[in-house]
């Protein structure tokens, strides 16, 4: 898929998944964002993803969509470097956006929560094509013509 229906599709789901290697291991977490220009943004409070943004070491966000009905979906990823946003003007900016989206941070009860960017080196997406049979069953679940119980 071409990067802007990428970044299309990423900004229509709230919720996604950062996966970032900390303490020598591989950490994946929910969490819900926004994307600004292509950067994904998100706050969390003071932990592993402060502590990988702070070695500026590279970073992967997924989010995806899935239709049981037509039995479609999609997926997209981008790879980049996970940052701190610590300028006033970008906070002040970003929390206006947050606003205007209406989308509310998970971390809310932590006094003061880090604004995190991914900056994209790549970002690349795939569509799953519904199935032949998906067309027709039109809201009722059902094994594939060939499967067997």
């Amino acid at each position: 898929m071409p990067v802007d229906e990428c970044l299309r599709l990423l900004a229509s789901v709230p919720v996604g998944r950062v996966g970032f290697v900390a303490d020598g291991e591989v950490v994946v977490l929910p969490l819900n964002h926004f994307v600004d220009g292509q950067d994904v943004i998100f706050r969390t409070a003071h932990g592993s993803k402060i502590s990988a943004a702070e070695g500026q070491n590279r970073a992967a966000f997924e989010a995806d969509y899935y239709n049981e009905q037509t039995q479609s979906g999609w997926s997209v990823l981008v790879n980049g470097r996970m940052e701190v946003v610590d300028a006033e003007a970008d906070i002040q900016r970003l929390g206006l956006i947050l606003s205007r989206l209406g989308v509310y941070p998970w971390v809310t009860a932590v006094r003061h929560p880090f604004w995190m960017r991914i900056r994209p080196t790549s970002v690349s997406g795939r569509q799953t094509p519904g199935t032949r049979w998906a067309s027709h069953l039109a809201g009722t679940y059902s094994q594939p013509p060939d499967a067997v119980d």
